[in-house]
């Protein structure tokens, strides 16, 4: 099968396009191409193994950093504190700022940022309940996990869905994974300068995938409430810079 033949799987309208991880590179992405409509629950988490986002996702986000689930790294950047969630395996390097209270023995503004979690896992699952289709991104992930991921959603979300898979391997251009999985468009993109090099690619991975009209309007009221996330992005996603929106 070709590379084109395998996008027509994703080709389309969709209610809703969700980042899944592994890093903030899938959320960038979707911002650069106009099709981030809201902000999930996973968008600037480092969540590196797709296995544990299976398990949250079938827990339907029961547990997602709960305070006795985290344990303090250090310092993310000179201003923030990094944080794992030790359960589902999850780093933040982007909620706990020190101007907020946080420090390396107490996170002050916990309650702030899993009010702003709570919110996003509540539209995430209606999103799941709602939306006649859905466009899941994930970077990094196994055959067998991809596997797991399809099956995961096929029991939470009520109607259509695709997931877009992408792993970076050694490769010099858009690479067909050849899955052969129903509802899963896996591919592999260059691994080198992941973060700076492959606009061109992504945009063309994307070129067909659309929001249906219902979320373009979502996205603009989105926009005015959501402060855009500037700056040149690491991989260790440690970069001060970085500023996550807040909704």
């Amino acid at each position: 099968m070709s590379v084109d033949e395998t996008l027509d799987k994703i080709k389309g309208s969709y209610d809703a396009v969700i980042s899944l991880g592994d890093l903030c590179l899938s959320s960038i992405q979707l911002k650069k191409n106009s099709l981030r409509n809201f902000s999930g629950v996973l968008d600037w988490m480092a969540s590196p193994r797709l296995n544990d986002v299976n398990r949250l996702l079938k827990n339907r986000f029961i547990g997602f950093f709960d305070e006795d689930h985290l344990r303090i790294i250090g310092y993310a950047a000179e201003n923030i504190i990094c944080v794992a969630d030790d359960v589902y395996n999850l780093v933040s390097n982007h909620d706990f700022m020190t101007e907020e209270g946080n420090t390396l023995t107490y996170l002050g503004s916990y309650a702030d940022v899993m009010e702003k979690y709570d919110r996003r896992i509540r539209r995430t699952l209606e999103k799941f309940d709602s939306a006649n289709r859905i466009l899941f991104v994930r970077t990094e992930g196994s055959y067998e996990d991809a596997l797991e991921l399809q099956n995961v959603l096929s029991q939470l979300v009520a109607n259509d869905f695709r997931v877009l898979m992408i792993n970076h391997t050694n490769v010099n251009e858009i690479t067909d994974s050849c899955w052969g999985l129903e509802k899963i468009c896996a591919v592999e993109l260059p691994g080198d300068e992941k973060w700076n090099a492959n606009d061109h690619l992504w945009a063309e991975l994307l070129k067909d995938v659309t929001l249906s009209s219902d979320s373009r309007s979502e996205l603009d009221s989105d926009s005015k409430m959501e402060e855009a996330y500037s700056g040149t992005v690491k991989a260790e996603e440690t970069d001060p810079e970085a500023k996550p929106d807040e909704e």
